[in-house]
């Protein structure tokens, strides 16, 4: 399966984070952001379909926001205001649009981490 998908983790409560806005942005080279996709994950920390279908994926750089301030503030959760993390940015480079690239985001209202995931 090639494309992109993400899921998001909410390792405060150690459970999927439902709710998250994420947008995905193609990046020219000018260094211009282009809006691709808007999506929420669902109550399984995923979105209902892939970010990129096998189709859309182009080789490229693009970045990842999400919205994890939004968030944390709608389940009660304990921050500062304005939140030390609100909008989190992941960009990243597809080399092989024929692969599948996963990117995933364990987060916290005080940290988060990411990898390319399978």
């Amino acid at each position: 399966m090639a494309g992109l998908t993400t899921h998001v983790l909410d390792t405060s409560i150690g459970r999927p984070a439902s709710g998250v806005e994420i947008e995905l942005h193609r990046l020219g080279a000018d260094g211009v952001r282009t809006l691709i996709k808007r999506a929420k994950t669902n109550a399984d920390g995923r979105t209902d379909a892939p970010l990129l279908a096998a189709a859309e994926a182009r080789a490229g750089t693009y970045e990842l926001s999400f919205h994890v301030g939004a968030y944390f503030r709608s389940r009660g959760a304990p921050t500062s205001e304005p939140p030390f993390l609100d909008v989190v940015p992941i960009r990243f480079a597809l080399a092989d649009p024929g692969a599948h690239y996963h990117v995933p985001l364990a987060a916290t209202p005080w940290s988060y981490s990411t990898y390319r995931g399978s």
